[in-house]
């Protein structure tokens, strides 16, 4: 293990999906579900168009763009429980993220959440993989001011763990996100996810680090990009 990634960290918050666990295939297959099931197609560029946004404004992005009769509230049921099973289920953790995770914890370093998702979501998916007790804190977009790419949501992880955010890292495998942390003044590390890649060559602009599995942490063979 390289000791430059973590020198000088004193809190380490991740993003949860492509991240921490391999989702993001569940929720491209949960919406054109939802939606073809409502006689509905599913755009090319939705992914991209609600990037980073928490999960309730996810909710109304899809109840103007469809013209859904839904409410939000209605709406974030009905995909929690879709989700549900996934999660617990057919998601799995990325590789080496436990091991990650219990490296940061000896090294006595802050571990929180900082997700779009919903936190019963993020509380069963972590639950499920047995995680839930390597995390000190989780934080939804739902509950900041601001959805990424705005740094709020890490911000206040941050505050909660009275860690100056010079002393935090983020990881993240999608833009906004990085924009996000880059803007709350903390240090990146790009995640790749196969959902993703054909933003790497960005997802490196942005980042200060770059892992294909939290295994290279361990075994020191990440790419500095400092």
């Amino acid at each position: 293990m390289s000791k430059n990634m973590l020198e000088n960290i004193r809190a380490v918050i991740f993003d949860l999906d492509g991240t921490l666990v391999d989702s993001m295939w569940m929720w491209e297959s949960i919406d054109i579900e939802f939606l073809t099931a409502r006689g509905l197609e599913m755009p090319e560029n939705l992914k991209y168009e609600i990037e980073g946004i928490s999960f309730a404004q996810t909710a109304d992005y899809f109840i103007k763009r469809f013209n859904l009769k839904d409410t939000p509230q209605e709406l974030m049921k009905i995909w929690n429980g879709m989700a549900y099973e996934k999660y617990c289920k057919e998601v799995p953790l990325k590789p080496g993220a436990k091991q990650f995770l219990d490296l940061l914890k000896e090294k006595e370093i802050r571990v929180g959440i900082g997700t779009s998702n919903s936190y019963e979501l993020t509380r069963a998916c972590l639950k499920a993989h047995d995680i839930l007790e390597d995390i000190d804190y989780i934080l939804t977009s739902d509950e900041v001011p601001n959805g990424k790419p705005a740094p709020d949501i890490y911000l206040m992880v941050a505050e909660h763990f009275n860690v100056a955010p010079e002393h935090c890292m983020v990881f993240e495998d999608i833009p906004n996100g990085m924009r996000a942390a880059i803007s709350a003044g903390m240090k990146v590390c790009g995640v790749e996810d196969e959902f993703s890649t054909e933003q790497n060559p960005l997802k490196k602009e942005l980042s200060d680090y770059y892992i294909t599995s939290y295994e290279e942490i361990l075994n020191g063979t990440y790419e500095d990009l400092t």
